[in-house]
């Protein structure tokens, strides 16, 4: 892919997080040497959106639609990798993502759709596989903090005690911000679906329903616990249900590092005593979207973003019964200014970074260590080991 025109076109860069994207890649490599485009339908309103995020006009702009895929097979021969924030992936992504993985061309998204998943996987890992295009799902807060923090503590189980952790628990310590509109809009979508085939819902309640294989039973997460040793309540989190499948598929991907009776689980604490318990019950019983979430194309202004952040937690216990914890923390809002930062470092990383095979993968196999060392040196995440 050498000869190719471009390092990265962003696609739906006329879009609410597609903007940021094109902001951030403005900002922190405007003037390196990758060579990037932006692309949607209308070349007017790109233009005019290039302009409006302070964007170089030396930047190019590619037009293309997912009705004409041909246009999309046209400008996925153009690039090396494509960064696609156009949502829900169920209802406008596969003729993309066919696109590249019939060209060879790296590509990330910001999918949380479980069900789509698994027809992409179903449908096009053997084409990927055979082209050597890197197909890499879920590359925004769903799922990279969580896939690349198991991936993050399980290294250093290995370095430190000279092996894997049987069991993580992955707790949300802190969220400051929303998620996105694509995120509660793709819920939706998956909720039509699941009314016509009820099978997703069977998909949707699988841990490994995203893995080649089904492992072992997997701790309970889908009611409010008082966790003793940490000292607080937990409840469940929305973003389990796809986080679980892809840290799970990692796992398959990497060879089964942590091991094929791994167990894993999420969810959000809120604090001791009887106030913990109460907001973990009354959390576990509300909309987990709130009840006016943004739209897809809206989104909370700059300061919001700015103002917002998330820590997450990551415990278990070695052979030797040492208690490792590990944090992954985020200095944006999750759902927009973070995530827009983690998909264009995704894409950077398969660049820039990483040479592997094609497949349709997740964060951790496909861009590993390579991706935590970009996102802490750019996008303002933090891995840390803080006990063990």
């Amino acid at each position: 892919m050498s000869d190719r025109e471009f390092d990265i076109i962003v696609y739906g860069a006329s879009g609410f997080t597609g903007r940021l994207v094109a902001e951030y890649l403005q900002a922190e490599y405007g003037d390196s040497d990758i060579k990037w485009a932006m692309a949607g339908r209308n070349a007017e309103k790109i233009a005019a959106v290039r302009d409006e995020m302070g964007v170089s006009d030396s930047v190019a702009i590619v037009t293309a639609n997912s009705d004409k895929p041909e246009t999309l097979a046209d400008m996925a021969k153009r690039t090396k990798a494509i960064i696609t924030t156009v949502g829900p992936y169920q209802l406008y992504g596969e003729p993309l993502l066919k696109a590249c993985a019939e060209n060879g061309t790296d590509y990330v998204d910001l999918c949380g759709e479980p069900a789509w998943m698994k027809d992409m996987i179903d449908r096009y890992d053997a084409t990927a596989k055979s082209s050597g295009a890197r197909i890499v799902l879920s590359c925004g807060f769903d799922s990279i903090p969580f896939d690349l923090g198991v991936l993050f503590t399980q290294n250093h189980a290995i370095e430190t005690h000279g092996g894997v952790l049987p069991r993580i628990r992955c707790r949300v310590r802190g969220m400051k911000g929303t998620f996105s509109g694509g995120t509660a809009a793709s819920f939706a979508e998956t909720m039509k679906r699941a009314q016509k085939q009820p099978e997703i819902l069977g998909w949707l309640k699988d841990p490994f329903s995203l893995s080649p294989e089904a492992g072992v039973d997997q701790p309970p997460i889908h009611k409010p616990i008082e966790e003793v040793d940490l000292g607080s309540w937990a409840t469940p989190f929305i973003m389990a249900s796809i986080n679980t499948k892809n840290v799970h598929r990692s796992n398959a991907l990497l060879g089964y590092k942590y091991g094929k009776d791994f167990q894993y689980g999420e969810m959000v604490l809120t604090g001791p005593g009887e106030k913990g318990e109460a907001l973990a019950k009354g959390m576990a019983s509300s909309n987990a979207f709130g009840d006016n979430p943004p739209k897809p194309g809206e989104g909370p202004s700059k300061e919001e973003r700015e103002n917002g952040s998330y820590d997450v937690m990551f415990v278990g216990a070695a052979s030797d019964g040492s208690v490792i914890i590990t944090s992954v923390k985020g200095d944006k809002d999750p759902g927009y200014g973070s995530t827009s930062k983690m998909i264009a470092e995704s894409a950077i990383a398969l660049v820039k970074d990483v040479q592997g095979p094609g497949g349709v993968m997740t964060p951790a196999p496909a861009m590993g260590t390579a991706l935590i060392k970009r996102l802490q040196d750019h996008a303002g995440l933090t891995f840390a080991v803080e006990r063990g």
